[in-house]
């Protein structure tokens, strides 16, 4: 009988866990995927190609309730991940009031972080709500710079050269021009 409770006990802790995790990463939207999952919506989606930077395609979307007129607009990125079996296509939204917030992260990481030389390890990132992430890590003399499109998937990310930063601030200059 006391194997049966410590078992029994055990799977409730699992589930507890498993549970909190679903919980955590459902509640990581951007209030763009918000507005479109609302159930009872006509919802129009129009995306608009900005550019690409290594193989990134940067969009702006805008998204109109056809019922209410109400709209909302983000910066879309998409990527597909290329595996030796399969490709994944890996999407992150950033919605239009967190834009700037990424611009001046970037900017200050251009100006202040990469010329700087780490002596210990590092890690600088910007996060928004939906889990999109942007930033630097220290790789013994020099820094190594990211996107992470979905927060809780490896195979997002997308890796940028130092020459990279003034083309990805260009990009979301336009997008945020086009919002």
């Amino acid at each position: 009988m006391k194997n049966y409770k410590v078992i029994l006990t055990i799977f409730l802790i699992i589930s507890n866990i498993s549970f909190a995790q679903i919980s955590t990463k459902e509640k990581e939207i951007s209030n763009a995927e918000k507005f479109t999952d609302k159930s009872g919506t006509l919802i129009q989606k129009e995306f608009i190609d900005i550019g690409d930077l290594k193989k990134c395609k940067i969009q702006t979307a805008k998204f109109t309730d056809l019922i209410t007129t109400q709209k909302t607009s983000a910066v879309r990125f998409e990527y597909n991940y290329i595996s030796s079996y399969s490709t994944d296509n890996k999407l992150a939204l950033l919605d239009s009031d967190e834009i700037d917030g990424l611009i001046k992260s970037l900017k200050l990481i251009q100006e202040k972080i990469l010329p700087t030389v780490p002596t210990n390890y590092t890690e600088i990132s910007f996060r928004s709500r939906s889990g999109f992430e942007a930033g630097c890590f220290s790789k013994k003399e020099s820094w190594d710079i990211y996107l992470k499109l979905e927060r809780y998937d490896g195979k997002s990310y997308v890796f940028l050269n130092k020459e990279d930063l003034p083309k990805l601030l260009s990009l979301l200059e336009q997008a945020k021009l086009s919002l």
